[in-house]
């Protein structure tokens, strides 16, 4: 160990994974649920960035579970576990590795460890108990609960101070985040650095934040939270928003079939097939819509500056506005299918009124007939 290597006296490893269990939460019944266990719960805020400058658009509802013990390198370790609710039906699972005495070595090695440790398939089971710990006693809350195969992890290495001040400067000469960010132990080439490296910030000189696609890397010596609830956000709104994008891939096929099945029915109730389905595809465009509206209003963002850089950078790292422009695209075809079923349902109700019509006048006509060619 070189003597001049940076210990970290307190911070601690976050691996976050995030589920999408129904089509929405009622929080209010949630946490009434919750407390009748008496079991500790909150609604989240930002605990440094005053309501105006930015605030949830509702409020999560974060609840306290019971740690957990992992084996990292052989060493048994407790992991603090909490969870957070979203309204728009996803729920957020923390695992918090304390760290405290590690050289920064050591804390990278750490961070990996759990990794490691939490990752792969081989711990979905781990992490469906600690959903199931939540999922099953807020079952009544859940509105139009499903299981959904989308999962979403990210890891965050978190320090709040080590053995010596830092400015943030200073920080980023003492040591290398890359092996943090990537989870690579050869060298990277220059350019992959400077990818990693490109999504950093700093508010107050002491102060740093590095984001990845799947790892960030926070310096925050007053302990706010505000930044790990922020890429939280980010990781739920990607969630949600890649669970309405398969929905929609699934449904588009099945709205093509339906179609084709209906313009070939040559029945005198057609009409009525293609007034069902338009109304089932308003409905599926309605409750999309409706529900990825709430996605993105989950964090409202009006005056505070660096907040918002690392908000919008996240949302860009996690490709949100491309996911989201897909789900935007495929609802546009629906609804252009939906106009197009309503027009034509109109047009066949046209018709055969007109034919009715039609047949009316010969009725008549024949009746008018009938007592003429009996005389």
């Amino acid at each position: 160990m070189s003597e001049t290597e940076l210990v970290v006296s307190a911070g601690a490893v976050v691996a976050l994974r995030l589920f999408d269990v129904a089509y929405a939460i009622d929080l209010g019944r949630a946490e009434a649920l919750w407390a009748a266990q008496a079991r500790a719960s909150r609604r989240s805020r930002l605990t440094a960035t005053p309501p105006e400058a930015m605030a949830f658009g509702v409020p999560p509802l974060a609840l306290a579970l019971d740690p957990i013990t992992l084996e990292l390198d052989g060493v048994p370790v407790r992991a603090g576990v909490t969870a957070r609710l979203y309204d728009f039906g996803a729920i957020s699972i923390a695992l918090r590795v304390p760290v405290a005495g590690l050289t920064w070595s050591g804390f990278v090695n750490q961070l990996n460890e759990v990794d490691r440790t939490l990752g792969g398939p081989t711990q979905a089971a781990r992490w469906t108990k600690l959903l199931e710990q939540v999922r099953g006693p807020l079952a009544p809350a859940l509105v139009r609960a499903a299981d959904s195969a989308i999962e979403k992890d990210y890891l965050v290495g978190l320090v709040q101070s080590f053995d010596q001040a830092l400015s943030a400067a200073a920080l980023q000469e003492r040591v290398d985040l890359v092996p943090l960010l990537s989870g690579e132990q050869r060298q990277l080439s220059d350019s992959a650095r400077q990818d990693l490296l490109r999504q950093r910030f700093s508010y107050y000189t002491d102060d740093l934040v590095a984001l990845t696609w799947d790892r960030a890397f926070i310096y925050e010596p007053r302990g706010d939270s505000d930044v790990m609830d922020v890429l939280e956000v980010a990781n739920a709104q990607l969630l949600e928003m890649r669970y309405y994008d398969e929905l929609l891939d699934d449904e588009l096929p099945r709205m093509y079939d339906l179609v084709a099945s209906a313009r070939r029915a040559t029945n005198l109730l057609v009409s009525r097939r293609f007034a069902g389905l338009a109304r089932r595809l308003y409905t599926l465009v309605a409750e999309v819509t409706e529900l990825t509206e709430r996605v993105d209003n989950a964090l409202q963002v009006t005056e505070d500056v660096y907040l918002a850089r690392i908000y919008s950078a996240a949302l860009e790292l996690f490709r949100v506005p491309s996911v989201s422009a897909a789900v935007d695209r495929k609802l546009a075809i629906i609804r252009d299918t939906y106009t197009a079923l309503h027009d034509e349902g109109s047009a066949r109700r046209a018709e055969l009124m007109e034919l009715l019509i039609v047949l009316l006048i010969i009725v008549e006509v024949v009746l008018a007939v009938i007592p003429l060619v009996r005389h």
